[in-house]
């Protein structure tokens, strides 16, 4: 019998909107969420591997804080800017269903050689979008798919400029 955790990965992988509504209310499955984050990270470390070994270690590390501010972003773009009249979330569902929308990544591990990397690592990068998106709708309690991608692109579009900023601010020195 497969414990929860795996059976979750699993739903999560397969894109089960089920899934997401469970973890979403389930308070006790944000470590397991986290533990998702992780696992997805060592994956893309290991399939990566032929580029380097270097930053192994700290991925996990930054992959967790990328998790948690990114769902801080979701959170406030999707439930403050842009609520439907349905729209009651926190940032603990976010984190929950956005934790488990990395559970994709986990194919990265096949990316052994560069051309496998590739495939993989784009296969995944998709793959994951798509569970993000049936996240961030779920978790948002959105009635339009649309409005849940519009959330993403407008987080990713924050995220991307905040990180610019960051770049420049520090490659200044």
């Amino acid at each position: 019998m497969k414990s929860k955790f795996v059976n979750r990965i699993i739903r999560a992988c397969k894109l089960e909107v089920n899934l997401y509504e469970e973890v979403e209310a389930d308070k006790s499955a944000t470590l397991q969420a986290a533990g998702v984050v992780v696992l997805s990270s060592l994956a893309a470390g290991v399939g990566a591997i032929s580029l380097g070994a270097s930053n192994f270690l700290i991925a996990p590390l930054l992959s967790l804080v990328s998790w948690y501010v990114w769902a801080y972003v979701i959170y406030f773009i999707g439930a403050k800017l842009f609520p439907e009249p349905t729209t009651k979330a926190d940032h603990g569902e976010l984190l929950r269903t956005i934790g488990f929308s990395s559970a994709p990544g986990l194919i990265r591990v096949f990316g052994l050689t560069p051309e496998l990397m590739s495939i993989t690592f784009i296969g995944a990068a998709i793959w994951m979008l798509v569970a993000m998106i049936i996240a961030v709708r779920q978790a948002l309690d959105y009635q339009s798919t649309w409005r849940a991608i519009g959330v993403v692109v407008i987080a990713f579009l924050v995220q991307a400029i905040f990180l610019i900023m960051i770049v420049r601010l520090f490659g200044q020195s």
